[in-house]
């Protein structure tokens, strides 16, 4: 069932709604495809989020990570200071 929405706009939002409609969108198809993208945004934060704890809880992972560190810190040319 379709919603209807009714928002004030500042002007920050009235120009990023600009944007958003680049001239070829209504403000409902713009506000739409904001909060679409927004959404996926979020999502792709939040699943990136999670991956990074799991392989953070990653005990095995963390261990081939420090061998890998150690094993490029040794082909490193010499510091110069």
């Amino acid at each position: 069932m379709p919603r209807s929405l009714h928002v004030r706009l500042d002007d920050a939002s009235i120009a990023a709604l600009e944007v958003v409609r680049s001239g070829e969108l209504t403000d409902s198809d713009a506000v739409r495809t904001a909060l679409r993208e927004a959404a996926a945004r979020r999502l792709a934060r939040s699943a990136i989020r999670e991956e990074v704890r799991t392989l953070a809880a990653d005990e095995r992972d963390r261990q081939e990570m420090r061998i890998v560190r150690e094993q490029l810190a040794e082909l490193a040319p010499p510091s110069s200071n």
